[in-house]
């Protein structure tokens, strides 16, 4: 069965970070958590310290959802499907009109540190 990455990048609304929180750990990750398809998910926030400095900070939470099936057009379109009908219950606490979504697909397997441990080397 194929695996992949969905990755949301969104904000609250101004005002509504505590009712965005809210809605999207109570009600929207278990929405699509029973769309099938949709096996796992988690959140976060982005961090204060960032690579670089003051990085740009477009986006303030990110949802991860992994999905295995081996027919990812018809598990988005469940997906598309039950928000249109309401069983995914939308919130006015989302800015939906800056929210970025991607799906991945892998590349490779997963690389564990103690895999690939070596000496470290001095810049030359």
């Amino acid at each position: 069965m194929a695996k992949y990455t969905f990755v949301v990048m969104t904000n609250p609304v101004a005002g509504k970070e505590d009712e965005f929180n809210a809605w999207y750990n109570q009600n929207h990750l278990p929405d699509v958590l029973n769309v099938p398809g949709f096996v796992c998910a988690q959140r976060f926030r982005l961090a204060d310290v960032q690579m670089g400095g003051d990085a740009s900070r477009a986006y303030k939470y990110l949802a991860l959802y992994e999905i295995e099936t081996d027919d990812l057009a018809g598990a988005l379109k469940e997906l598309r499907a039950r928000a249109a009908s309401g069983e995914i219950v939308p919130s006015d606490a989302i800015d939906m009109k800056n929210a970025a979504t991607f799906m991945f697909a892998p590349i490779t397997d997963r690389v564990m540190a103690t895999e690939v441990r070596r000496p470290h080397r001095a810049a030359g």
